[in-house]
């Protein structure tokens, strides 16, 4: 019998012939699953690892991959959350944090503008104010931050400290000292109003906002409130599961918000016949978003509660946190949502019964907190709606 023999060389090029195979059927059967758009991104980021000769971050590079990536969708609800930004919203949807308790906003290139002082928190005792300025903190400088990475500077572990730069309206400057101390968010803020109406602020629907917003229904019947007023102005949304215990509380039986994903699974949720049977209004402007917008216009179709301020965002898709393996996540909209009757607010926003504006002083009062009832003009109209 012949025995064939193989040199050295020609097993390792059968070898390497056979793996050239192996990863030919790799990559086909990768294209085949994910699409040539995966194998490309891949490729890309190959290419850079193995020839670009200039020194990078690749936590860096990954982070504008994605960013870049969701950008692309040309969808402006959807974003990409680096590690340290997701944890942050996660702590922020909690309706808790560790800081100094402060709303603030960009102001411009300046640093941050105080909006909010909450109370009983370090910010409070410390003497800040709405309206003043931080332009750094421990002596870095917030000019030209964005407002991710100037309240990251702000926020920190539990009982340490921190010295901030404040600016006063009239350019005054001085240091402030503080501790940060756990915070819990109230997102619900009430007052009795004159002629028995109960005044309900909702600042946002994360975690514990239904909770809060049924006890200030509850404690305001409980004072003699013949009627209610719903604030949903500047409030960004969140969770749906707050906006339906919200409306479940509030209305009576019947379907109140249908979402529809992606492959076309529709889900309804439906309110019991338990409701509050009073008068209702909301109020609403341009930066009332998403669930607040929702809330106002579900009154509206139940139990026809009228809605007065601005036009608002028309927000129509909600948007899935998915976490991915660098401790980043992607702000997805994964489905499109509907009033209980059908009706999408994408691209219209609510339907006003009256339209009332208000001028920039009133408006930067009101984001501030600090806007009195009695010059509140879209508030008045609200009024309006339930006099006797």
């Amino acid at each position: 019998m012949r025995k064939e023999r193989f040199s050295g060389k020609q097993m390792l090029l059968a070898a390497l012939a056979g793996a050239g195979t192996a990863v030919l059927v790799l990559a086909v059967g990768l294209m085949l699953i994910l699409g040539p758009y995966v194998l490309t991104l891949a490729e890309g980021w190959g290419l850079i690892q193995s020839q670009f000769v200039g020194e990078y971050d690749p936590e860096q590079v990954i982070d504008s991959a994605l960013a870049g990536m969701v950008s692309g969708t040309g969808d402006r609800w959807s974003y990409y959350l680096n590690a340290e930004g997701y944890a942050a919203q996660r702590q922020r949807r909690d309706n808790s944090y560790v800081g100094i308790g402060v709303t603030v906003e960009l102001a411009e290139d300046r640093g941050l503008r105080v909006l909010e002082v909450h109370e009983n928190s370090p910010a409070e005792k410390g003497g800040l104010k709405p309206g003043e300025l931080l332009t750094a903190v421990d002596a870095v400088s917030l000019a030209g931050l964005s407002l991710e990475e100037a309240t990251a500077l702000i926020q920190g572990e539990d009982g340490t400290a921190l010295t901030l730069t404040v600016q006063d309206p009239e350019g005054g400057q001085r240091s402030v000292e503080l501790r940060r101390e756990a915070m819990e968010n109230v997102s619900v803020r009430y007052d009795l109003l004159p002629d028995e109406v109960g005044y309900i602020q909702v600042k946002n629907f994360y975690s514990h906002s239904a909770d809060q917003l049924k006890a200030a229904v509850e404690d305001l019947t409980g004072q003699g409130a013949r009627a209610l007023i719903f604030d949903m102005r500047n409030n960004g949304g969140g969770y749906v599961d707050q906006l339906t215990d919200m409306l479940d509380y509030l209305l009576p039986e019947g379907p109140i918000f249908r979402s529809e994903t992606k492959g076309g699974w529709e889900s309804v949720t439906q309110s019991d016949e338990g409701c509050v049977d009073l008068p209702m209004v909301t109020l609403v402007n341009a930066d009332t978003y998403s669930a607040a917008e929702i809330f106002a216009a579900q009154l509206q179709e139940s139990v026809g509660a009228p809605i007065v301020g601005e036009p608002t965002s028309g927000k129509g898709y909600s948007q899935q946190a998915i976490p991915l393996p660098n401790g980043g996540a992607l702000n997805l909209s994964t489905a499109r949502y509907r009033t209980g009757g059908g009706v999408s607010l994408i691209g219209t926003g609510v339907s006003l019964d009256k339209q009332v504006s208000l001028g920039e002083k009133e408006s930067n009062l009101l984001a501030a907190g600090a806007l009195a009832y009695e010059e509140d003009a879209q508030l008045q109209a609200a009024m309006d709606f339930l006099t006797p």
